[in-house]
């Protein structure tokens, strides 16, 4: 296509490309002005907000905003889009779409069965035109369950990850972080570490802790070490005990080439997970991956398209391999992408929408970094609206504060607090073993914390 246009009293706005349409339609945000992608004014924002809104979602399937010839992912997104699925609302504006997804037609097993049929760019047009409570109604409609050692995603429960890091990988002090979280119903998600470092051993260490802690005591729960995948590949080779692979993952083949991964390695490693057959409930659900806005663009990686629509097209990607976890670590990037805790609050609530829209079962890791226009009270407001949307898990960290990546995240006591402002619960068979091995938490905590100073 040529271009876009709208007239805004006498005004006439032109946008070059699709590209283009969507950056300036972006509600403001620290990172498309890094990178002048951004609307120059409020005018021309809505300006581009009203020509979106105009597009027919079937544009979005002939242009591309990175050329199919050029981005693996585009190819990935094209090639797997199901033109049945798409049916229902192909003859629908993006305008029309949001007015569809709000109404009272788009149930929760209509809007799974639509998944297949949206591409990420679809999903992110219509992020743009909605409000906060938009993009919590459809959210909250729409649960995606998955399953390892125990079931996520379930309507009425909230998970979390138990995320017991060290700034030096001391196994006595990740095994103390797990006791704290165990002894509130932390850790139904996963009982994931961040290690320092990514040396073989170290992370087998960390890989043969974690598979201690949950075989002594019949924990229902998976757990990972957050290294590099190609880390977990080796690993797995050497027979050490992986749950789950591990990998952050970008909107753009550049991207993820910069994080040193790409689609046929991604394969590769769920092909390796899934013949451990080491889950109980589910069957192929083996890959967690995190996202989030800014990613590409601190890359440099992002081709001119902005940083919400390509942390969709990251989705696109992750969707592919059926993960068990997604979450999106919203405000970690920086102030550079998002600035302060309005435009943190809006990402986590586009992020997890789109996700969910994609047939993605969502988290978020509600956090911030210290030198960010943010706080606690901030991440309480995204906790809270994240719990009315129906998220399928946050972080749990002791005091909300990770002392290995130095930024702020969420604590074991607000997953209880969202847990009882909801009415919502732990995954079933995770809140099982907890009301049954309650009263022996006190001795756990001691074995525990021995096993730990023996590895």
């Amino acid at each position: 296509m040529s271009g876009y246009a709208t007239t805004v009293g006498n005004v006439v706005y032109r946008f070059d490309d699709l590209k283009t349409l969507l950056a300036k339609a972006t509600p403001a945000r620290s990172g498309d002005d890094l990178a002048g992608l951004s609307a120059a004014s409020a005018e021309e924002r809505v300006a581009a907000q009203m020509a979106l809104s105009d597009l027919p979602l079937k544009t979005f399937l002939s242009d591309q905003v990175i050329p199919y010839e050029s981005d693996e992912i585009t190819r990935l997104i094209v090639d797997g889009h199901d033109s049945a699925a798409f049916a229902p609302v192909a003859h629908l504006t993006v305008g029309e779409f949001r007015d569809w997804l709000l109404g009272e037609q788009a149930a929760g097993e209509v809007l799974a069965a639509l998944a297949p049929g949206l591409t990420p760019e679809m999903a992110a047009a219509v992020s743009k035109i909605m409000r906060l409570q938009d993009l919590v109604t459809v959210a909250a409609r729409i649960r995606v369950v998955t399953g390892f050692r125990n079931t996520l995603g379930l309507r009425g429960r909230l998970s979390t990850r138990l995320q017991p890091n060290h700034p030096t990988d001391d196994p006595k002090g990740i095994a103390a972080s797990i006791v704290d979280g165990l002894s509130y119903g932390s850790g139904d998600a996963v009982i994931g570490v961040n290690p320092v470092s990514d040396n073989l051993e170290s992370v087998e260490t960390l890989l043969r802790l974690l598979d201690l802690v949950r075989e002594s005591y019949r924990i229902p729960t998976q757990s990972c070490v957050l290294a590099h995948v190609t880390t977990t590949m080796d690993a797995m080779r050497r027979g050490a005990p992986v749950d789950l692979v591990f990998q952050s993952i970008a909107g753009t083949e550049a991207a993820n080439a910069s994080f040193g991964v790409n689609i046929s390695m991604l394969r590769e490693a769920r092909d390796q997970a899934l013949e451990l057959r080491r889950d109980t409930v589910g069957s192929h659900n083996v890959m967690y991956f995190e996202t989030g806005q800014g990613s590409a663009l601190s890359a440099n990686a992002h081709h001119g398209v902005d940083q919400q629509t390509c942390e969709a097209r990251a989705y696109g990607l992750a969707r592919h391999f059926q993960p068990l976890l997604v979450n999106t670590v919203v405000g970690f990037i920086g102030p550079e992408y998002l600035y302060d805790g309005k435009q943190i609050l809006r990402a986590g609530l586009e992020d997890h929408f789109c996700g969910k829209l994609l047939g993605l079962p969502m988290g978020c890791d509600i956090c911030y970094t210290n030198h960010a226009e943010a706080d606690q009270d901030d991440m309480d407001a995204l906790l809270t609206m994240l719990g009315a949307a129906g998220v399928n898990y946050i972080m749990g960290l002791p005091g909300a504060d990770d002392v290995m990546l130095n930024y702020q995240s969420t604590s074991f006591h607000d997953a209880l607090y969202l847990r009882g402002v909801f009415g919502l619960r732990p995954a079933p068979e995770f809140e099982a073993w907890f009301e049954q091995v309650r009263p022996e938490l006190p001795r756990m905590a001691g074995l525990l914390l021995e096993a730990g100073g023996d590895l």
